[in-house]
């Protein structure tokens, strides 16, 4: 029995023995782990997933002779990449006023100042939320030994956002040179000067528009153009044309209806994360321009509105956003096809959630982007209601709106825009036929023609470009578009002028005037 004891007591000690030198060698490994991610530039930045950028601005290089010594293309992708970092990490100093990334992307002398500015807004509650949109780099001078480059920024975009004590008190947007120097220190390269120059002009290019805008009257082709429209989903897959049921037949057959219908222009949208985001999926590309390609064989001109589903605005989105927007725009620009764009649906209902400020100033930026990178077509935004539709309206081409009140109240409403000297559209407009268990009160499919009727007078006495509300009745609403109260999804389901059997509704009538 001592024995067996005995033999207990060394085991327990030899397993114990095995168990403490197991955690001590565990300890030494996470600790060495732990320095070592002192390398890793993405934790320095505070990017949450690794490999993933969390600031992509425009950026071209249009000079990389350099006399003294060639430049190598990899030194050449260090430089911009550690130039474009040193913006970001000094735009999230100045946000959270974290200076941990300056000590990484500046050197000793230069992050100085930064370091002063920083301590001087926390000292005063000011916050300050900017960011950059777009840089060209022209080398200047790359050093014999591979240390120093100096180089030019021109015509950088920046817009910033001031705050104190969390109030916005102003908005700027900024256009500027700089002239910049930067060391090799550690394997990266490091700001050592950066100085704000006069500013350069950029190149223009005068371009030929066939369609464009004169006072309230659209051009296309030189022939005045009446926008007689409809918004447009598939009716098995609505909110999600683009998806896996994408079905080319159906979209054609559809467009023949509606082109057969005595209408001459579709609205269709471009969900934002559905298309990829800031990487532009190029299956969905292709199913896009299959569709502008139905609607040019059909003789039907399109309004593709971007960013649908979108509702961030966040100042340190927006060059992920002019990313989608450059892909997008690039690739449909020139289709015979488009009409117009339309920046985004309905913004206004996220001015509460997302603070007015901000969501004003992103569609003023994103309207500039798309007009830098289409000067040809104009541009529109579809605001959800009459009473927003005066807003920048001296940025846009043509004045959208939607209205789903009373009819009785349109005329009076209208009177407050009317006096604006630009194309007006009635972007989106209907009744709904649901009347039913959910709605007993609602309307039926007589009420929704009666109101049809009426609302195509009241478009011609006020010459009113339209695009009604939609083409077919549908028997799935996602919960993203109205929420998940069974009411308000079975009105969404009866807007359509075809119900879900495929029968022409007595509002099929008046589609058309």
């Amino acid at each position: 029995m001592k024995k067996q004891n005995k033999m207990i007591y060394r085991s327990f000690i030899i397993i114990s023995f095995i168990i403490i030198n197991g955690l001590i060698l565990f300890g030494i490994s996470q600790t060495l782990s732990f320095l070592n991610t002192g390398a890793d530039r993405s934790m320095m930045l505070h990017i949450g997933v690794k490999n993933k950028q969390a600031y992509i601005p425009k950026v071209n290089w249009k000079d990389t002779i350099n006399p003294a010594r060639p430049i190598e293309k990899q030194t050449m992708g260090d430089i911009q990449k550690d130039y474009i970092n040193s913006w970001y990490v000094r735009n999230v100093g100045y946000t959270t006023y974290d200076s941990l990334g300056i000590f990484d992307f500046y050197t000793e002398s230069a992050r100085e100042n930064l370091i002063k500015s920083i301590e001087f807004n926390i000292e005063n509650k000011v916050k300050v939320v900017s960011t950059t949109l777009n840089h060209n780099l022209a080398l200047d001078f790359y050093s014999a030994d591979g240390q120093l480059v100096v180089f030019e920024d021109q015509n950088v975009t920046s817009y910033t956002q001031f705050f104190k004590e969390n109030e916005l008190q102003f908005a700027t947007k900024d256009i500027s040179d700089y002239k910049i120097a930067m060391l090799l220190e550690d394997g990266f390269w490091r700001v050592r000067h950066i100085v704000k120059k006069p500013l350069s002009q950029p190149d223009t290019i005068l371009q030929k528009k066939s369609t464009y805008v004169k006072g309230k009257k659209i051009i296309v082709d030189s022939s005045t153009y009446q926008i007689k429209g409809i918004n447009y989903y598939p009716q098995k897959n609505p909110w999600n044309m683009f998806g896996d049921d994408f079905e080319i037949a159906t979209i054609r057959k559809d467009l023949e209806i509606i082109k057969n219908a005595g209408l001459n222009t579709i609205r269709i949208f471009v969900p934002y994360e559905e298309f990829g985001k800031e990487y532009v999926k190029a299956e969905k590309l292709k199913k896009l321009k299959q569709v502008l390609d139905l609607a040019e064989d059909t003789k039907l001109k399109a309004v593709v509105t971007l960013f649908d589903f979108y509702g961030n605005y966040a100042i340190d989105d927006w060059t992920f956003t002019h990313r989608h927007a450059e892909q997008i725009v690039n690739a449909i620009k020139d289709h015979k096809a488009l009409l117009a764009w339309d920046i985004k649906n309905e913004p206004n209902l996220d001015f509460e959630s997302r603070r007015k400020e901000t969501v004003l100033a992103w569609l003023t930026e994103m309207t500039h982007q798309v007009r830098s990178l289409d000067s040809i077509h104009p541009i529109t935004i579809g605001w959800s209601s009459i009473e927003s539709a005066s807003l920048l309206s001296d940025k846009l081409d043509i004045i959208s709106f939607h209205y789903y009140r009373d009819l009785e109240n349109f005329s009076e409403s209208f009177n407050t825009i009317s006096s604006i000297n630009k194309p007006l559209v009635l972007q989106e407009f209907g009744l709904s036929s649901n009347k039913g268990l959910w709605a007993p009160f609602g309307n039926s499919e007589k009420d929704q023609a009666s109101y049809h009727e009426k609302f195509q007078k009241i478009i011609q006495k006020n010459e009113l470009h339209y695009m009604s509300w939609t083409l077919y009745d549908f028997d799935n609403i996602p919960t993203e578009v109205v929420g998940r109260l069974p009411w308000r999804k079975n009105a969404q389901k009866h807007f359509g002028f075809i119900d879900s059997e495929g029968n022409k509704k007595d509002a099929f009538q008046f589609i058309s005037y």
